[in-house]
């Protein structure tokens, strides 16, 4: 679906454009404006002219010409002098008229009005426009009395709004300005009125209102409200009961049920005018009880799907752009249960003039021969008036070459001055069509209006139209060229229009090149050449699928496109044909959307839209949110009985998931309060289940849903169902019996659930009888358990017992037997005739005769056969090995023991095995195992490997299995691409275990097997291969040379060449003189290793070594020495020892001491007594001592906050005593003085103390200390 509505619009964008471009390709010939012709009017208003009185009237005529045309009008068939009238203006070059109506009346302005443009060369008339004010008159006052009538009847409620220009738009709405509602039964007429096909007591109200509004000037008045009240027969009679006599009572029975009767239009036929191409409004409404369906037919016709609507509850039938072939009866049928009645319209089309051919511009050189048709059609058929510059042309001078014939002028040898504006007027009774048709006489030779290089771009397989607009007068012939020499010429893939525009039907891109075209006449030549580009296709690779996801998740559609490399694509994504969610959950990427957190608002169809200068490709799919379906609703229990009961409910919304399964739970209260069980399952179709029920169950059901994504909440529970007791239907499940000890019987079942006990006082009835022994059945009754123990029973005899369910309301049906068996015991007795029949070296079958099932004593469950290898037969040392049992279920009587091992002694013994365990053992037996094929050999080594010869060592084999008769040697060469040569083979004595090989090639490889061999036959063989030397001095593998040594700083590099056979290659390194190990590193593959962690300063033995796969040393480098630097000794930082560190905190702090103590003594140095102050600079501000109280003046700062006296330090750098601020604490500090009891300062003033001058930093400032720290640091 997606791709199809994509291709769709692409189809319907091809055909507007083909649209756009065939009215290009029939463009009239224009003749350029700076070529002398007669005028052309551009624009102009409508023929009908609507003015507002609160707007200026504007009035357009705007025309071109060569020269400029001249403008005037004539209004109501007469000159209108624009001069005379101050509120009327025409625009600078142009013929538009602007009247100023304010404060004038627009009705003076009301009439005909038709413009006139001329020049030398003729003159063109618009059209005759009509203006008109509009208008929009107030409602007439008056008295609508309330309206009572009798429920079920018919009502129309008239609107009858002022006549209004245009016609007004009718609403009914009630005092809050609401659309009152409408349906089949109430609805509105075209005409405003309010219908009623029967009215209902709820139709009672106090506010309808019928509103017009006048849609020009956007005005909206309103009827006086109309009360309805609707009565029941009762009440109308109870209202006019004081204006009748009692024989004028209504009857009690309401307006009742009736066929169909039309209220609009009255009788059964009418007819109805519609000019072609306007839109036929039909109406029919019908009333009765029930409310009629209205349909409609046509007599021998159907209706077009395109241009056919119904409106109004279909009692408006509406087809637009009428057509002659709309013509004819028209059936509107109403019908309800009573009946149906019809009414035929008939549908009349005329049609006011309309062009078949209008006229158009004649461009014609002198001698030339042209001519004008015009020709239009309508009904009645329309008169065809020529006129020549405004004038009808019988009115003016006679032209020789000029003849008229009918809808036709024709011009023969036409002369320069015979250029006019002719028009042609085609009228009838429903209107008129005007058409202004310029011939212009001239000569001149081609001119091309294309511009010059102009590139036209198309898509591949599309029409390409590759414009060439030229002037000329003779027209001129137009050819065209590609590429400069290749003719395009009219065929199959190409057309040539007459205004020389040339099409490329289907272009591709071969197409693509330069184009020339040529223009020529009698007057000269002229060419132009533009340039086409035919682009790849824009197309949609992976439309969007359709997605539905679960709420609250993420979702991505992809758009992949294609397109021509040249252009840009842009990609716009649309949700229900509108623009995205300003959301920030929409994320566009290059190629996709991404929708997170999706929610239901999501929901609908997404269109991918990608789009180039040149085409457009797109495609739609559909997002579906889903999510788990909503509880059920209403449950309601209907047909209830006592085993059954239906129950119904109300689904929820399924979230846009189809619901599958409905499923039903119960709670019993009585039995299991709180607990819910399901009870069965319905299909998602279903809104109803047939429930089966037990008794005695306090039944309360509720339902939940489940959909594709899963289930939802369970619905509200449903009203309590009680059911009555009854006696069991069912008795225990699983029933058995079976001993637990070998004389007694346990019988157990499956209790009842209480849903299943149908009743209080549930018990259970035990019955057993010892089978073909007991004739009755003991039985005993027992509640609350489920198991009962027979005891005293004889060991392993069969019983048939059952178990029935018993309430306080009777039993259940009789139960079914079980047969059981008493309890086991261990068996008496052995098995006899106990044998061992061996099968090969590994495998025995054991014998044995079956114990009877009295000795049995219970369930026969197999035997068990216990078995033990005793000794090697090559040993005579007995060989402890773990006991081995098999067990045969069944009544077997033999059995097979396998895994033995070859050449051994073995013993076993057989039991029998029931239920209750195993029997006693029978005499063991013995047998023996023969001899097998040996095991491989424990190793191979090679040693004293020279240039010919070489020993081979080995280990016999670990596992014999019998006596060994010799050794076979296999050996064979190996070359350099792993070929074999030919084997060799020697037999060696069972007692060596070592053999020199002479005679072998020198620097050859060599593969060797050895295998041990008994009178069973060889066993497996070991491999291995090995390399003789090259000379004496120097073995051939494995041969190491070029070993190296270096130093780096991230450990020893050591590299070597390596030559020999595949081994494992080890690099190994001890401390000199060290009596360590040798650490490994392992180095395979590899001829290269660094050697980290080695410790500075210290020299180390290197060496590479090749073993063999038995870790034996196979070849290994000489010894290198390699010495690790020690590490320069790292330049002491003196700032970083802690020495240093400490003696600068105790330099500083010594520092700071100082500095706080020198802070200190100048402080006190700068005190002194008040009175020396005084004596001293006899300040004005102090205060003289006062004898009487023995207390001093106070010493403050003036005002003006004058800094003390001596605060500054002087430039000796000395702190004099007099130069500092005073301190009470200072003079506390004198022998002298001393604090009275009650505070008061009692020493003696005048007293001088001397104080040490403390030399201190030359500074204008005290320091403190917090300062001094800072300039330390």
């Amino acid at each position: 679906m997606p791709a199809m509505e994509g291709s769709g619009k692409r189809e319907l964008c091809k055909g507007v454009l083909f649209v756009l471009l065939w009215g290009h390709m029939i463009t009239a010939l224009e003749v350029p404006l700076d070529l002398a012709q007669p005028p052309t009017i551009t624009h102009q208003s409508p023929k009908n002219y609507i003015i507002d009185p609160r707007e200026n009237i504007v009035l357009l005529c705007e025309a071109k010409g060569k020269p400029h045309p001249s403008f005037s009008w004539t209004r109501n068939g007469t000159h209108f002098d624009i001069d005379e009238d101050p509120k009327v203006t025409m625009r600078p070059r142009s013929g538009t008229l602007v009247i100023d109506i304010s404060g004038e009346k627009a009705e003076a302005y009301e009439g005909i009005y038709q413009c006139m443009a001329r020049n030398i060369h003729g003159t063109a008339i618009s059209n005759n426009i009509v203006i008109r004010q509009s208008r929009s008159p107030l409602w007439s006052k008056e008295n609508i009395a309330p309206i009572l009538v009798q429920e079920g009847v018919s009502l129309v409620l008239r609107c009858q709004p002022p006549a209004g220009l245009p016609p007004p738009v009718i609403i009914w709405m009630d005092n809050n300005f609401q659309k009152l509602p409408q349906d089949g039964r109430v609805s509105q007429a075209m005409n405003g009125d309010l219908y009623f096909a029967n009215v209902r007591r709820q139709d009672s109200r106090n506010d309808y209102i019928c509103y017009a509004r006048f849609p020009h000037t956007q005005t909206i008045q309103q009827k006086q409200p109309v009360t309805v009240k609707v009565l029941n027969m009762d009440a109308i009679n109870e209202t006019m009961a004081p204006f009748f006599n009692d024989t004028d009572f209504f009857g009690d029975s309401p307006a009742g049920e009736r066929p169909p009767t039309f209220l609009l239009p009255p009788g059964a036929t009418t007819s109805k005018v519609v000019l072609r191409g306007e839109v036929l409004e039909l109406e029919c409404i019908a009333e009765g009880l029930p409310t009629p369906k209205i349909s409609w037919h046509r007599d021998n016709g159907s209706f077009h799907n395109k241009r056919t609507s119904f409106k109004n509850f279909h009692k408006t039938l509406k087809i637009v752009d009428i057509t002659e072939g709309d013509a004819g009866d028209y059936r509107c049928q109403a019908e309800n249960s009573l009946g149906s009645l019809e009414h035929v319209i008939t549908v009349t089309v005329k049609a006011a003039p309309y062009w078949i051919k209008a006229p158009k511009n004649l461009i014609l050189s002198p001698k030339e021969t042209g001519a004008l048709t015009c020709q239009a059609g309508g009904d009645p058929k329309p008169e065809i008036t020529w006129l020549m510059n405004g004038i009808t042309i019988e009115n003016t001078h006679v032209d020789p070459s000029r003849k008229l014939e009918g809808d036709r002028i024709t011009f023969t040898d036409i002369q320069v001055g015979s250029s006019a504006v002719y028009q042609c007027n085609a009228s009838n009774e429903y209107g008129y069509v005007l058409a202004n048709s310029l011939v212009n006489v001239l000569a001149e030779p081609p001119r091309v209006l294309t511009p010059s290089n102009k590139v036209y771009q198309v898509i591949a397989g599309t029409r390409a139209l590759l414009d060439c607009a030229v002037f000329g007068s003779p027209i001129p012939v137009i050819t065209w060229f590609k590429d400069g020499h290749v003719s395009v010429t009219a065929g199959d893939q190409h057309s040539i229009y007459e205004n020389g525009t040339l099409e490329i039907q289907e272009a591709h891109s071969s197409h693509s090149g330069r184009y020339t075209c040529i223009a020529v006449n009698i007057l000269g030549s002229r060419e132009n050449q533009v340039f086409l580009e035919v682009k790849e296709p824009t197309r949609i690779l992976k439309q969007p699928e359709l997605k539905v996801v679960q709420r609250s998740r993420a979702v991505v559609f992809e758009c992949k496109v294609t397109h021509d490399p040249t252009l840009t694509p842009t990609t716009t994504w649309l949700k229900d044909d509108g623009g995205l969610p300003d959301d920030e959950r929409f994320m566009i990427g290059p190629e996709s959307l991404t929708i997170q957190d999706v929610t239901e608002a999501d929901v609908g169809s997404y269109t991918c839209i990608v789009n180039t200068t040149l085409d457009q490709d797109s495609a739609v799919t559909r997002l579906t949110v889903v999510e788990q379906p909503d509880p059920p609703m209403d449950l309601e229990l209907t047909d209830q009985r006592k085993r059954s009961i239906q129950l119904t409910w109300i689904p929820g919304d399924d979230h846009n998931s189809p619901i599958k399964k409905f499923f039903v739970q119960y709670e019993d209260a009585l039995h299991h309060p709180g607990v819910w069980k399901n009870l069965t399952e319905v299909p998602g179709s279903k809104t109803t289940a047939q429930l089966k029920l037990s008794p005695y169950v306090h039944y309360t059901f509720r339902v939940l849903a489940a959909n594709a994504v899963g289930f939802s909440l369970p619905s509200l529970p449903s009203q309590q169902y009680r059911t009555d007791p009854a006696a069991p239907d069912e008795n225990p499940s699983m029933v058995e019996a079976a001993g637990a000890e070998h004389n007694n019987l346990v019988i157990s079942w499956t209790p009842l659930t209480g849903l299943q006990s149908n009743g209080p006082g549930l018990q259970y009835k035990v019955s057993w009888m010892q089978q073909d022994v007991d004739k009755d059945w003991t039985s005993v009754t027992v509640a609350n358990v489920s198991k009962f123990v027979v005891s005293g029973t004889p060991t392993f005899v069969p019983y048939e017992v059952k178990v029935q369910a018993v309430n306080d309301y009777g039993s259940a049906p009789e139960p079914e037997v079980v047969l059981g068996y008493s309890g086991e015991d261990l068996p008496l007795a052995a098995p006899g005739r106990i044998q061992a029949v061996v099968q090969n070296s590994t495998l025995a079958e054991v014998h044995w005769e079956a114990v009877s099932s009295q000795m049995v004593r219970g369930r026969l469950k197999g035997y068990k056969v216990y078995y033990w290898k005793e000794r090697s037969l090559l040993e005579h040392n007995p060989q402890h090995e773990e006991q081995r049992i098999l067990t045969f279920n069944g009544n077997r009587t033999h059995g097979k023991l396998p895994g033995l091992h070859p050449f051994s002694l073995y013993t076993f013994n057989v039991r029998v095995l029931n239920g209750k365990g195993e029997g006693p053992a029978g005499p063991s037996q013995q047998f023996e195992t023969p001899e097998g094929v040996p095991g491989p050999l424990a190793f191979l080594r090679f040693t004293n490997i020279n240039l010919d010869s070489l020993t081979l060592e080995w280990g016999p084999p670990l596992r014999r299995n019998g006596r060994l008769l010799d050794y076979t040697l296999k050996y064979q060469t190996i070359n350099n691409t792993s070929e074999l040569g030919q084997l060799v083979e020697v037999s060696l004595p069972a007692n060596e275990t070592n053999f020199t090989l002479p005679n072998l090639k020198y620097s050859t490889r060599y593969k060797f097997y050895i295998s041990a061999r008994t009178k069973q036959g060889a066993g497996p063989a070991i491999t291995d291969e090995a390399v003789t030397v090259m000379d004496e001095a120097r073995p051939v593998g494995p041969a190491f040379s070029n070993f190296s040594a270096s130093v780096r700083e991230d450990g020893a590099v050591v590299s070597w060449e390596f030559l020999g056979a595949d081994k494992n290659l080890y690099v190994e390194y001890m401390i000199e003189n060290s009596n360590e190990d040798w650490t490994r590193e392992v180095v395979n593959g590899s001829q290269t290793h660094t050697i980290k962690g080695l410790k500075p300063g210290t020299s180390f033995r290197v060496r590479v070594v090749a073993k063999d796969h038995s870790e034996q040393v196979a070849g290994s480098t000489g010894e290198l020495r390699v010495s690790v630097p020690a590490m320069a000794s790292r330049q002491v930082d003196i700032a970083t020892q802690g020495w240093f560190i400490g003696l600068m905190c105790a330099i500083a702090l010594l520092i700071l001491v100082l500095l706080i103590v020198c802070f200190i003594k100048r402080n006190k140095g700068g005190k002194y007594p008040v009175k020396e102050k005084e004596d001293a600079h006899a300040d004005p501000e102090i205060q003289p001592m006062k004898d009487d109280d023995g207390t001093f003046g106070e010493y403050s700062d003036t005002e003006d906050h004058k800094p003390l006296k001596g605060s500054l330090t002087p430039p000796s750098g000395t702190i004099r005593k007099e130069d500092s601020d005073d301190s009470l604490v200072d003079y506390g500090e004198g022998g002298d003085g001393q604090f009275n009891e009650d505070g008061s300062f009692i020493g003696q003033y005048s007293g001088k103390r001397e104080r040490d001058v403390v030399e201190c930093d030359r500074s204008s400032e005290v320091p403190s200390p917090v300062n001094a720290m800072n300039s330390f640091v």
